[in-house]
C-alpha cells in the first residue's frame, strides 16, 4: 500500500472526481481483483404475506365469428344451452309451442370459452384487468370474435370482476385445397384491459404489528442472512427466521402506522442468497443445469455405444438392348457398418473438481446433453456426485 501512495502521490494536486477516476483505471491495470457484488434485493427473493394476487375464472360465449363457432347439435351442446338461456333472460324466445328446441337452431358463429384473469393485489374496485380466454367446445378459430358480459369467480365463489370486449392477439389460419398455414393457436386471445374490478380483497396493512418475508426459494442460510440484513438496518433484533422458507418480523416503534414505509425500505436491502448443489434434468428435451456447487469425488468415466447402421440401396439388373434372354430384376445392396465407440476414451476426475471442469471433461469425451444424463446419474448412484439429483 506505501507503494500505490508513492505512485498515485504526483496526482493529488487534480480535482477530487478526476483523482478517484485515475485511481479507478489504475487499480484495473494493475491487475489488482475488485470484488465481486452477486447480492439480490430482498424484495427479489422473497415475497410480503398477504401481498399476493388471486385467480378468477369465468365461463361465458364469444360471438361474432365467421361460421368458425362451436357445431352446436352435434359437439357441444352446453353451447346451445347457454346461448338459450342467455336469449331468454334477454326477451327472446327460442322455443317452439312445445317448449323444446327446434333443430333449425344451429348458430355456427357462436363458440363456449373458459374466461381466465389474475386480480393483483390491492387491486381497487373500477380498475381494469386483462383477460384470457381459451375455446371449451370444438371452434375452430376465434378471430374477430367478441366476448359478451361474462363474471369472474374467485376460489370462495365470490363475483370479483366482469369481462367483456373484442380478442386480440389471436392465431391466424390460412387454408386451401392443398395446403394450410397457421400461426400461433387460433382458438385462444387476450383482452386488454377487459375486465373491470367490481369486488375488492379487504386487506388492511397500515395497523399490522408483525410481518413476515415468504422466501421465494426456501433456504434455512438465507432465511439467516435476510433476518441479519434487517436487524442491521433498523439497528434492533426485530427480525427472526422461524423456517427456512420463513422471516417474521416485528413492526418497530418508529414505523409504526407506516408498514409501507418499512416494507419499502426492507425490500431495497442486499442479501447473498444460498443454494443447495443440485442437477436439474429434463429428460424428455435432454435439458441439464447444474449449480456451481456441484462437486465431484475422484471418479473414473468412460462412454461407449455400440452402433450398427444397416443401409438398403436396391439395384435394378436388366438385360443388354436388344436381348431375347433374360428378363429385369431387382437386386439387393445391403451395408452394415459397425460403430463400436473406439474413439471414446475414459477420463479420470480428481476430487473436488468444479462444474466447469466437469463439463470440460465430458464435452472432451465427445458427449452431448443426452448421453450425460445417465452418465451423471451413475456418478449420483455411486457416490461420487456431491450434490443432488432432480429428474423433471
Amino acid at each position: 500500500m506505501r507503494s500505490l501512495s508513492r505512485l498515485y502521490k504526483p496526482f493529488r494536486h487534480l480535482p477530487r472526481r478526476v483523482f478517484a477516476t485515475v485511481l479507478a483505471l489504475a487499480v484495473v491495470l494493475s491487475g489488482i481483483p475488485l470484488p465481486a457484488h452477486a447480492s439480490s434485493r430482498i424484495k427479489d427473493i422473497a415475497d410480503f404475506e398477504g401481498v399476493r394476487a388471486n385467480m378468477l375464472v369465468g365461463y361465458g360465449l364469444v360471438v361474432g365469428l365467421t361460421n368458425t363457432g362451436d357445431q352446436i347439435q352435434q359437439n357441444a351442446p352446453f353451447t346451445q344451452q347457454s346461448l338459450v338461456g342467455m336469449l331468454e333472460r334477454l326477451g327472446v324466445n327460442t322455443r317452439d309451442a312445445t317448449g323444446a328446441i327446434p333443430t333449425t337452431f344451429n348458430p355456427k358463429n357462436v363458440a363456449a370459452v373458459m374466461v381466465t384473469a389474475e386480480l393483483p393485489a390491492f387491486a381497487k374496485q373500477g380498475t381494469r384487468i386483462d383477460v384470457s380466454v381459451a375455446a371449451l367446445g370444438d371452434a375452430k378459430n376465434l378471430t374477430g370474435g367478441q366476448l359478451l358480459v361474462t363474471p369472474l369467480l374467485g376460489a370462495d365463489g365470490e363475483v370479483y370482476a366482469v369481462a367483456q370486449g373484442p380478442l386480440a392477439n389471436v392465431g391466424v389460419v390460412a387454408q386451401g385445397q392443398g395446403a394450410s398455414v397457421q400461426k400461433g393457436v387460433p382458438t385462444a386471445g387476450k383482452i386488454s384491459s377487459g375486465a373491470i374490478v367490481e369486488r375488492e380483497i379487504p386487506f388492511e396493512m397500515s395497523h399490522l404489528q408483525t410481518a413476515k418475508l415468504t422466501l421465494r426459494n426456501p433456504d434455512f442460510t438465507t432465511a439467516r442472512r435476510v433476518a441479519q440484513a434487517v436487524n442491521a438496518f433498523l439497528g434492533s433484533e426485530v427480525a427472526h427466521p422461524i423456517d427456512p422458507a420463513s422471516v417474521q418480523m416485528v413492526v418497530p416503534t418508529q414505523y409504526v402506522g407506516n408498514v409501507v414505509g418499512l416494507l419499502t425500505d426492507i425490500e431495497q436491502l442486499k442479501v447473498d442468497p444460498d443454494s443447495v448443489a443440485k442437477v436439474v434434468i429434463d429428460e424428455a428435451s435432454g435439458t441439464i443445469v447444474m449449480g456451481e456447487n456441484v462437486r465431484i469425488s475422484t471418479v473414473a468415466i468412460a462412454q461407449g455405444q455400440l452402433t450398427i447402421r444397416i443401409t438398403e440401396t436396391p439395384q435394378v439388373s436388366q438385360p443388354s438392348p436388344f436381348s431375347s434372354t433374360g428378363s429385369t430384376a431387382v437386386v439387393n445392396r445391403t451395408d452394415i457398418q459397425v460403430d463400436e465407440g473406439q474413439q471414446n476414451k475414459l477420463a479420470i476426475m480428481d476430487h473436488g473438481v468444479t462444474l466447469q471442469e466437469l463439463v470440460n471433461n465430458l464435452n472432451a469425451l465427445g458427449i452431448g446433453p443426452r448421453d450425460m444424463i445417465p452418465i451423471l446419474e451413475a456418478i449420483k448412484a455411486a457416490g461420487a456426485l456431491q450434490a443432488e439429483i432432480q429428474v423433471m
